[in-house]
């Protein structure tokens, strides 16, 4: 029996295979900074130097093919320095690719590192990526990738239909436990997730190259690779964790959680309430996995200031959003009139298409400080699991 076989990435895979299903074709590839091989060298590189491989053209999804520009910022088409090559921009002037961005490739590949949270938009930009190859008989090639919260990870809310956008573009759970890969194949496979014709779904082509021995109990430390940051405020794996663990519960109200901090999405502060009093309503909540301690950072000027740094004490209890929740029903008690009866039209319509739940919003508006996130919880702990069952058939590993 093989002990500790070695994991690898759909990209390494895809080498290993002398990138025969490339052979003769002109390529494109979306990716971005996080598409690196198991030996940190970038997927451009790796396609651009093998003899067996055309790439003719370079696609880039939020933040660009560099992670170098802001979060919900347009991003230009525009010439690569490092290759030359043209880099189209799908988080621009287009979301979706065009006729003519795909009249100069035959096959797209996408090497994307996603975090496992349904809002984080590289999966929308490779749903709109595969909708509109299979609408011109472009090839898809899916590179696959680990998610970082694991495979069995899966909770929060569903998708409501009427909410879905490029910060939901699956009817998926917040948290949804699917690789890439994976991601791709169930939405080729099942009618109505993809908006395309259903001939166009079903002669669309999907290869998926997928990575050899991961698991879905692995942690992202288990497969020995590096955490590249795959946008400005994801820098780390304490980031990736925190994402849905605080991201929902800042979006309205004076909690702030850490975004301009060394600890994005770790880093709770609520204007004014000290790190004391907030250490103290937090462990009182008692939540499953999680422990809270003060902490000290300073900002750019060198000043120090307080707050309380999320401590994910067992990986196993956690949910990873039921903070989220508790951080919305505290913004309730606190703040006087509630955020929430005091959001225009345009914040409840962006709060809602990240939750994506109305039910939720429609009960956290009429009940305020006395709404009942556990109520939700356990509802969405039945309908994650529903879901799970329902997709166990696509997954890869």
């Amino acid at each position: 029996m093989e002990l500790d076989a070695k994991f690898s990435l759909g990209i390494d895979y895809l080498e290993e295979t002398n990138f025969k299903i490339l052979k003769d074709k002109k390529v494109g590839l979306l990716t971005h900074p996080a598409g690196l091989n198991s030996k940190g060298e970038s997927t451009v590189n790796v396609l651009l130097r093998s003899s067996s491989v055309n790439l003719v053209a370079l696609f880039g999804p939020e933040h660009g093919i560099y992670g170098d520009e802001k979060a919900s910022v347009p991003v230009e088409d525009k010439i690569d320095q490092n290759t030359g090559l043209p880099v189209y921009s799908l988080y621009g002037k287009f979301r979706k690719p065009t006729k003519n961005m795909l009249s100069k490739i035959d096959v797209l590949v996408i090497d994307l590192q996603d975090v496992g949270v349904r809002c984080y938009t590289y999966i929308s930009c490779m749903r709109y990526a595969m909708e509109a190859c299979f609408e011109e008989g472009v090839q898809v090639v899916v590179l696959d990738r680990p998610n970082p919260l694991g495979g069995n990870k899966v909770a929060g809310p569903m998708m409501d239909e009427e909410l879905m956008s490029y910060v939901g573009a699956f009817p998926m759970p917040f948290v949804h436990g699917l690789t890439i890969g994976e991601i791709a194949l169930w939405s080729k496979k099942e009618s109505g997730i993809l908006k395309v014709s259903e001939s166009a779904r079903k002669s669309g082509q999907l290869a998926i190259v997928p990575m050899k021995n991961w698991k879905r109990g692995m942690t992202w430390p288990q497969t020995g690779l590096r955490w590249i940051p795959t946008s400005p405020n994801i820098p780390s794996l304490d980031a990736v964790a925190g994402y849905p663990m605080t991201g929902l519960g800042a979006q309205m109200g004076k909690f702030k959680h850490g975004i301009g901090t060394p600890q994005p999405f770790r880093f709770l502060t609520f204007e004014g309430k000290s790190s004391q009093e907030l250490k103290s309503v937090l462990d009182s909540l008692n939540l499953a996995g999680l422990s809270f301690q003060i902490k000290s950072l300073k900002d750019g000027s060198g000043k120090e200031f307080d707050g309380v740094y999320i401590v994910l004490s067992d990986w196993n209890k956690w949910r990873p959003t039921e903070l989220a929740f508790y951080m919305m029903k505290l913004s309730a008690i606190w703040e006087t009139p509630s955020p929430f009866s005091i959001a225009k039209e345009s914040e409840v319509t962006l709060f809602n298409k990240h939750v994506g739940s109305t039910a939720w919003w429609e009960h956290l508006f009429e009940k305020g400080s006395n709404c009942d996130p556990n109520k939700f919880l356990m509802k969405w702990d039945l309908e994650t699991k529903k879901f799970t069952e329902e997709v166990k058939k696509y997954y890869l590993y």
